[in-house]
């Protein structure tokens, strides 16, 4: 069994999910149709297709039907996932756990993978139940309530939550992730960065994403008519129709203040002195230099590898160390400067406060205060233990 990815005639990338004789699974094409139909990326519906190419895998070893799959066999699904070998080659400096596939070493399914795996299995049998592909009582991948998301807004909302109102739940087998602190890069680490680049383009995409906090579709997807200079300001624009496939996460636009002047000043200089002057795209950055490339849009794996590559000559070598990064960054440099929540969730287009506090675990003011304030106690006379 194999994804196979299929170009429309709109240039919209499809994704099929095939048998061992190649035919087309039909229930998991008409799955993915409608999520397309819902708006999901082409990166959202590749993760879709190649999370249920492991489940209908484990199908066709246990010689068991999707519609005959039943809570019991979810446990039985959960070890299966947690012996799969992961194909992806490893980005970590570090040992890592391995097996071996066809005597070459291959590492497992990371816990965070086989939850998301857990979780697109779960709104396939959500979708068979509204489209009645199957009578069934519960979802074979069960859940029970949660209490803690019912506090916050979802980031996330599964496909029956857009037809019925039910409590917040979570999935009952699932496999427990480390919640990590977010790594920003440091104030030596950026500006090595910024002095590395010597294209006004780069320069200019960097200054946007680690003094706007800009995504990197967000600045990929950025037109001529998006830029406010005169009130120092960029307008975030929900666009998918980007030539090169990049697109912005959020369905909310917002306005990005930009008061630090590098990012303004910089951007200015691309778009007057450095952007090609003969190209009649909206978009702002375009493949400058007299290549093949030249005029076209700017892509995402262009922008990974040109980051890439100037991280590489400093020696700034980590696997977090991606695009991304700058975006939390300048999310710990305004939390740490004083920025409220509200307000830095407003800033950073997120959905959830839930998303903002990942970002803004590196530093908590209010806990600082209160240590050192114990410190202060515990060195008078009295007051230590």
């Amino acid at each position: 069994m194999r994804v196979k990815r299929v170009v429309d005639e709109g240039g919209e990338p499809r994704f099929e999910l095939l048998g061992d004789d190649g035919s087309r699974v039909q229930v998991v094409a008409d799955f993915l149709r409608q999520l397309r139909a819902r708006g999901y990326s082409p990166n959202t519906l590749s993760a879709y297709a190649h999370d249920l190419l492991h489940f209908f895998r484990f199908l066709a070893r246990q010689g068991e039907d999707y519609a005959a799959f039943t809570p019991s066999d979810s446990l039985a699904f959960l070890e299966y996932l947690r012996e799969v070998p992961s194909r992806r080659p490893a980005h970590r400096f570090r040992p890592v756990l391995a097996t071996v596939v066809d005597g070459e070493p291959a590492r497992r399914l990371a816990p965070a993978t086989v939850n998301r795996i857990l979780a697109a299995v779960s709104s396939f049998y959500e979708y068979l139940v509204v489209a009645g592909e199957i009578v069934a009582v519960t979802n074979p991948i069960q859940r029970t309530d949660d209490y803690a998301a019912a506090r916050v807004p979802d980031r996330h909302r599964s496909f029956l939550d857009f037809a019925t109102r039910r409590r917040p739940i979570r999935r009952a087998v699932r496999v427990k992730t480390v919640q990590r602190l977010p790594r920003p890069l440091g104030d030596a680490e950026v500006a090595a960065l910024l002095g590395a680049l010597r294209r006004r383009r780069d320069r200019a995409m960097v200054l946007l994403m680690v003094q706007g906090g800009l995504r990197p579709g967000e600045v990929l997807n950025l037109h001529l008519e998006d830029v406010q200079y005169g009130r120092r300001r960029v307008v975030v624009r929900h666009r998918t129709d980007h030539p090169k496939g990049a697109r912005t996460k959020s369905r909310v636009e917002r306005i990005v203040d930009l008061h630090e002047p590098e990012a303004l000043a910089g951007l200015s200089a691309y778009v007057l002195h450095g952007r090609p002057r003969e190209a009649d795209s909206p978009l702002v950055f375009l493949g400058g230099g007299g290549g093949a490339r030249r005029l076209e849009p700017l892509g995402y794996q262009a922008l990974v590898r040109l980051f890439a590559r100037h991280c590489e000559r400093l020696g700034i070598r980590a696997p977090w160390v991606t695009p991304h990064a700058l975006r939390h960054t300048h999310a710990t440099r305004t939390w740490e400067g004083g920025m409220r929540e509200l307000t830095l969730q407003k800033r950073l287009g997120h959905a959830s406060p839930e998303s903002t506090r990942l970002c803004t675990r590196v530093s908590d003011a209010a806990m600082v205060e209160e240590y050192v304030r114990a410190l202060v106690r515990g060195d008078q006379p009295g007051g230590g233990a």
